[in-house]
Order: structure tokens, then C-alpha cells, then sequence
């Protein structure tokens, strides 16, 4: 049964922003008291966050659908919808999150570190937001923005300053489990370790972490055998650990070979070049091994490095080998540049920067992307005449129509809003003023203004007579 999952393809889907609310306040002796529709609730986010109690993707390859919940829709009487709960998903640290064409998206490194893998959609605002001098009753309200859908792809990579490298059966999970406090499975056959395995290591003043990775053989950066499943844990590391098998029981093989192998894989591999690297000639405790370590150890040296003869079943030389890694773990740290502080960087848009585009395709649509009018357009809703001119009210106050004919856009032009997946599509008519501005003061009840005196009224309709009259005394024939 599978315990250790290092990498697995996630599907999240962040909640939906409620609906908006479409309502007019009524009570007795006030039957249209004014719009109270509220506002939508914020869909919630699907959040990654390092938690350095989670050690394996596992939870998620045998559940990669994960979605937020959705905001409440608004109500009357000014009752804004509820906000859906964000789905925080917890994760090993050092994993890193991808896309689906493996671009890295986020490295989360440090417990507490997080990322928003989809963000919620907003909420639409109801018709008591949306009121104003001139559009005293909106009938319409906005619509919730969907969620983000996203397919991301997580890898662990595990964060340790030293590996232990070598072929099966070299006797690495031996000599991680005497070095520290961690309990691999150890056995006399290859591929024993399928995991890698974590140790902590006290050497006087200084702590360091050592990992244990699946033992290696030719042609793993290519994905044999264990291959790839592991080699991607020795990234992280500051300094590798060349364990070398003095007592093999293969005629073929020899100290000397199985490092010029697992160094050619490591740099078919990739990017481990510039990390310091020491060798451990392990098992001397046998007669042969003891003998063959004297034999290979001045060639090592020669090639530049410090090599250490150990036996981790009778615990020889130990001491000497964990004080060596723990001074390259020291040198090692503090090359590394010191993390500046924080910075904020603004960058603002360009004056001249519109907010969206407008694009002739070949077959003469005009397409206008942009994040403004590509969000209106899904907060409309098409079967409310008046929702509708408001919409074209907006994008025409963007300048889409001032753009649609600067590119050459004419009548009855096909114009679509929005990715070629999920776009609306509409035959446009250029007008002087969009939607409700052509249509009048759309969404004014004159039933909501303050009812004039009688004696007022009977002034203004005798003040229309007298105009009237002597509009028809000026022109009248002679």
C-alpha cells in the first residue's frame, strides 16, 4: 500500500461569488420606500500552507479534487450574503507548485508559508450599491463572479543540508540511523529504502539534517529504476555524501567506478554542480572492504576529496565523519547571502494604459480581452433589459466603443468579450451614448420622488398653457 507520495496533480476550484440582490424597501404607509437589495458574498480561496507535521502528498492522491465553498446570495433589507469559507489545504515544506506546463508557480519553503492556489469569485453588488442621483431604482442587481479553476501540479522536494548518495544497498539508511535518531528500513537486499528519510545531527554546536535518499544506479536521471522519483530530493541539499560500498559482492564493481557513475547521473541531472561533496568508504568492518578502502582512498584524494573510511554496524569512525559534515554544513550556511528585508515594490500602470485590448481575428471578429469588461461581462445578467444597458454603460465609459472604432469596427461588426472558450458574443451598433443613457434615465421611479403640492402642480400646468400659447401667437399666419 502506498504511504509516501511525493508528487500528484491537484484540481482546485475556489467557491463562487454570491449573487446580488434585486429589492425595493416596503412598509405600511411606504409601500416603495427605496432599493435594499444587498450585496453578494465572496467566494472562498483554496489556499497551500506549509505545516511541518504533513510529510507526504498522500491525502491528495487519493483526493486531487479539492473546491471552496460559495458566498451567500444578498438579501433585502440591506443583508450582504455570506462569505465562503476558504479551503486551506496543508502541505509538506519544500513543496513546489506547478502548472500544467511545469512552470514553477510557488516554492514553499518555511512553515507558515502560503499560497492562494485559486481565489474566490467577488460577490455581486446588490441594487441598493448600485443606486445613485441619477439612477434612483436600479431593477437589477450584478451577479457573483465565478471561482478560479485550477489544475496545478505539487512536487516535494525535501529540504535537508546534507544526502546521502550512492548505489542500493551502499549502506546509506545504516549509516543515517546511527548518525541520528531516524529508524529507515534497513535489509540485505537492494531497493530497500523506497522513501527518503530525514535524521537530525548534533555535532558540537551545530544541527543539520541528513537524508537518506533511494539508492541510485545508471541511467536514473533518466527514470530508471527509483530515477527521478528521488533524485529531485537531493536539490535542496548543501552538501552531498558520496557513500561507497568497499565490500560489494559484484566483480564488476569497484569504489572508484560507482562514483564516476553516480556523478555522471547527478550531472545528466542537473544543476547540482557547485555543491560541496565529500565521500564515505563504508563497511571496512569486513576484512576485504578494510583492505580495498586502503587500496582506492589516495586516488580519491587526488581527485580533491576528503574521504572517510566508517563502518555503521561496529560505529567506526563516526565521530570524525559527522564533526567533517557538520564544518561543510557551517561553510555552507554562511556563504549563503543574508535575506534582505522585505521590500514593497509599487509598480503603477502606465498613464496610457486602457486596461483592456481590442483584436481583429481572421475570420474579422473583434475580440476585447481585458480583466475589467471580461468581469462585467460575467456579473451581467442577459435576461434583464435594464442590467443590459448598464453593462453597455460601463464598457462605453471604458472607451470599448471609442476602440471598437478606432480598429475599424462597423454595424453589425461581430464583437466578442472574453477568452474564445467562454465569450459573449453580440452584433455591435454603434451609438452616440451606450445602453440606458440612449434608452433615457433608465432606472429613475418618478413614484419614489416627493409628491409636489396641488397648488404647486396647478402653477405648472397653467405656466405649460402660457407657453404653449405664446409659441402659437409668434408663428400664427398673418
Amino acid at each position: 500500500m502506498t504511504t509516501f507520495v511525493d508528487r500528484v496533480e491537484l484540481h482546485v476550484a475556489a467557491g463562487n461569488g454570491g449573487h446580488g440582490c434585486a429589492s425595493v424597501h416596503r412598509e405600511k404607509f411606504k409601500p416603495l420606500g427605496g432599493p435594499d437589495g444587498g450585496n453578494g458574498g465572496r467566494g472562498g480561496d483554496v489556499i497551500l500552507i506549509v505545516d511541518q507535521s504533513v510529510t507526504t502528498l498522500l491525502d491528495y492522491h487519493h483526493s486531487p479534487h479539492r473546491k471552496a465553498t460559495n458566498g451567500k446570495p444578498g438579501e433585502g433589507g440591506n443583508r450582504s450574503g455570506k462569505d465562503g469559507q476558504d479551503l486551506v489545504l496543508p502541505v509538506p515544506d519544500g513543496t513546489v507548485v506547478l502548472d500544467g506546463e511545469g512552470n514553477v508557480l510557488a516554492d514553499l519553503v518555511g512553515h507558515g508559508t502560503s499560497y492562494i492556489a485559486a481565489q474566490g469569485g467577488r460577490g455581486g453588488l446588490g441594487n441598493a450599491a448600485l443606486a445613485s442621483a441619477r439612477r434612483k431604482a436600479p431593477g437589477f442587481a450584478l451577479l457573483g463572479v465565478p471561482g478560479d479553476l485550477q489544475d496545478i501540479v505539487l512536487e516535494l522536494k525535501t529540504v535537508a543540508d546534507v544526502a546521502l548518495v550512492g548505489y542500493p544497498s551502499a549502506g546509506k539508511s545504516s549509516l543515517i540511523s546511527v548518525l541520528s535518531a531516524a529508524k529507515p528500513k534497513i535489509a540485505d537486499y537492494p531497493f530497500t529504502t523506497l522513501v527518503p528519510n530525514l535524521g537530525v545531527v548534533t555535532a558540537g554546536e551545530t544541527v543539520y539534517t541528513i537524508a537518506d535518499v533511494p539508492g541510485l544506479i545508471p541511467g536514473a536521471s533518466q527514470g530508471k529504476g527509483l530515477g527521478l522519483e528521488f533524485l529531485r530530493h537531493v536539490e535542496r541539499c548543501s552538501v552531498l555524501v558520496h557513500v561507497l560500498d568497499t565490500a560489494t559482492l559484484e566483480s564488476e564493481r569497484d569504489p572508484v567506478s560507482d562514483l564516476d557513475m553516480i556523478e555522471e547521473e547527478l550531472k545528466q541531472y542537473g544543476g547540482l554542480g557547485n555543491r560541496p561533496r565529500m565521500v564515505v568508504l563504508n563497511k571496512i568492518d569486513v576484512p576485504d572492504g578494510k583492505d580495498l578502502a586502503e587500496m582506492v582512498r589516495p586516488d580519491l584524494e587526488a581527485r580533491g576529496y576528503r574521504v572517510f573510511e566508517v563502518s555503521a554496524v561496529a560505529h567506526t569512525g563516526l565521530r570524525e565523519l559527522s564533526f567533517a559534515i557538520a564544518e561543510f554544513v557551517a561553510e555552507s550556511r554562511a556563504a549563503k547571502p543574508k535575506e534582505e528585508a522585505t521590500r514593497i515594490v509599487i509598480r503603477p500602470k502606465a498613464v496610457d494604459d486602457s486596461g483592456f485590448t481590442v483584436v481583429q481575428e481572421e475570420d474579422g471578429l473583434f475580440r476585447v480581452r481585458g480583466e475589467k469588461p471580461e468581469r462585467w461581462v460575467r456579473q451581467t445578467d442577459f435576461n434583464n433589459d435594464e442590467a443590459v444597458g448598464y453593462l453597455a454603460d460601463r464598457l462605453n465609459r471604458l472607451g470599448v466603443e471609442a476602440s471598437l472604432m478606432k480598429v475599424g469596427a462597423r454595424s453589425g461588426d461581430g464583437v466578442a468579450i472574453g477568452p474564445e472558450d467562454n465569450a459573449v458574443v453580440f452584433d455591435w451598433e454603434p451609438t452616440v451614448m451606450a445602453g440606458a443613457e440612449m434608452l433615457g434615465r433608465r432606472g429613475e421611479d418618478h413614484r419614489l420622488d416627493e409628491p409636489r403640492p396641488a397648488t404647486q402642480r396647478r402653477r405648472d400646468k397653467q405656466a405649460e398653457r402660457d407657453e404653449a400659447t405664446q409659441e402659437f401667437e409668434e408663428f400664427k399666419p398673418f
